[in-house]
């Protein structure tokens, strides 16, 4: 009976603490110095103040802001090349496409 529970115990372990573990490892923050034209730091200070942000709060959320904009314009070529590829095709309509999957 201890076997078991020392092996299922180890189970759990395996599969529940390593997450935890990783978090105790590795850092979930990492500060960076960064050079901003004097306007734009104001701008910031000035946005951070209004929002009762910190600073980085701001820059974080432009961050973010920022990589949702790429991925979304990454997302509109890939729409677009492969929206070119299905008319090359012949590929107009989802009936168009019905027929061309069935071939």
């Amino acid at each position: 009976m201890s076997l078991l529970v020392d092996f299922l115990s180890f189970l759990w372990y395996d599969l529940f603490i390593p997450e935890l573990e990783v978090n105790k490892l590795m850092p979930t923050v990492v500060k960076k110095t960064i050079s901003l034209p004097i306007e734009l730091a104001r701008e910031i200070e000035a946005i951070a103040s209004e929002e009762g942000k910190t600073v980085s709060a701001v820059i974080q959320d432009a961050l973010r802001l920022a990589k949702r904009e790429r991925l979304k314009r990454e997302f509109y070529q890939l729409q677009g090349y492969w929206s070119k590829k299905a008319r090359e095709k012949g590929i107009l309509t989802e009936k168009d496409l019905e027929r061309y999957l069935k071939e």
